[in-house]
């Protein structure tokens, strides 16, 4: 009874000592400067920014080679946060801040071909083949990607609603 015991307690104490000598032997070293911008992206890894994710824009960031407004689903507070972290000036002329937008479902135009849910990376498109969709707004992150690819332009992006959560007073005016 204790023999099954001590060899699977030797085993996985075996195989776990060399898990860890492989990590510290095939350890890939990381740009400091990528990581902590790939921090601040939002990690949806959407492809609006044409790179292959959110760590890859923080790569080609870190190298110089794209713009501080590389991620449109980042707005223009993350462009600004990524020019000052760089140091780098920022032109926001060709950018329009509309603030936060979530996707919203027309349901009596939607006919269910399901398009909008294989291009939502970030799963918050919930429905079935022929049947109705619908939008969980915790999940998505506005990046637009479903709009394009509803054949019958039942999907559009909407200011995000105030809830309890992020509503805040409006400062007063002091005269």
């Amino acid at each position: 009874m204790l023999a099954p015991v001590f060899i699977l307690s030797t085993l996985g104490l075996v195989l776990g000592l060399l898990l860890g000598l492989a990590a510290r032997v095939f350890a890939v070293e990381a740009d400091d400067l990528a990581v902590e911008l790939a921090a601040m992206m939002p990690g949806t890894n959407c492809g609006q920014c044409g790179l292959a994710g959110c760590a890859a824009a923080a790569d080609a960031l870190a190298a110089g080679n794209a713009p501080a407004t590389v991620c449109p689903g980042g707005g223009a507070a993350l462009a600004q946060a990524i020019a000052a972290r760089l140091g780098i000036p920022l032109d926001m002329a060709g950018i329009a801040d509309q603030g936060p937008r979530l996707a919203a479902i027309q349901e009596e135009i939607c006919i269910g071909c399901c398009r909008c849910l294989r291009s939502c990376a970030t799963d918050a498109i919930l429905g079935a083949s022929k049947q109705i969709h619908g939008v969980l707004h915790e999940a998505c992150t506005g990046c637009g990607a479903c709009v394009e690819t509803c054949p019958t332009g039942a999907i559009g992006l909407q200011a995000k609603p105030k809830t309890l959560q992020d509503w805040n007073w409006a400062l007063p005016a002091f005269a």
